[in-house]
């Protein structure tokens, strides 16, 4: 499973996990970290990723139309990267069975 992490996430995420979701990327990597919600949904949709953001738009997208693709909302505030990985790593058993699911649009992680 692949994420495809948005701009309001640091770019050095991917790297860091990898071991755990191989082919993870940054929209910055794509050249579309400035790029329309729309374009970034349809992108996941078209490659396969799951995308992952501290975003609201993204959730209500989700909620509103489904999936594909999937949404990972990291209800994480203003936190450190260090942070963001050690919930995505500490979570990514739970994450493979959301993204395995086929009635769920959307995985709210939060620090709790």
């Amino acid at each position: 499973m692949r994420l495809l992490l948005d701009q309001n996430l640091s770019d050095r995420i991917p790297a860091r996990i990898l071991d755990l979701f191989p082919g993870s990327i940054h929209v910055k990597a794509l050249e579309l970290e400035r790029a329309d919600d729309g374009v970034i949904v349809e992108w996941a949709k078209r490659e396969g990723f799951v995308i992952a953001s501290k975003d609201t738009d993204f959730y209500q997208r989700s909620i509103a139309f489904g999936h594909p693709p999937k949404f990972l909302w990291l209800r994480v505030g203003n936190c450190s990267t260090a942070l963001v990985i050690a919930l995505l790593r500490e979570k990514a058993e739970i994450i493979r069975t959301f993204e395995a699911s086929n009635a769920e649009s959307v995985l709210i992680l939060d620090r709790t």
